[in-house]
């Protein structure tokens, strides 16, 4: 699903059975979820949720990170405790650890 407008606060995207694309920015108070990947190819500010129905290889991957929430296949990470310096603001990939455990790693992309 492509989405190629800005998600204001209030609103709620859902990609059932696939990826989000969001060419556009997603607000504070913004939802999107899907059950595949999300990629946003702007500033992330709002809420970000992948792997919806337990898709534990699913990603998030944002060209700013601000969110207030990110998570996938039910594992959250809010922005109640900030996000290192090499992802706040820039480039992102959000994804689960390789190692079997339930923890969210957040990588800075090599654009």
């Amino acid at each position: 699903m492509v989405i190629d407008k800005p998600i204001r606060s209030g609103q709620k995207i859902y990609a059932k059975g696939c990826d989000l694309i969001v060419l556009s920015m997603v607000n504070r108070g913004a939802e999107v979820v899907a059950d595949g990947n999300i990629h946003v190819y702007a500033a992330l500010r709002g809420k970000a949720m992948a792997g919806a129905k337990g898709n534990t290889k699913a990603r998030i991957f944002a060209l700013a990170m601000e969110a207030e929430l990110v998570s996938i296949a039910g594992v959250y990470r809010t922005a109640e405790k900030p996000f290192a310096s090499d992802v706040l603001g820039k480039a992102t990939q959000v994804r689960l650890s390789d190692d079997g455990q339930e923890k969210l790693l957040m990588e800075p992309l090599k654009l």
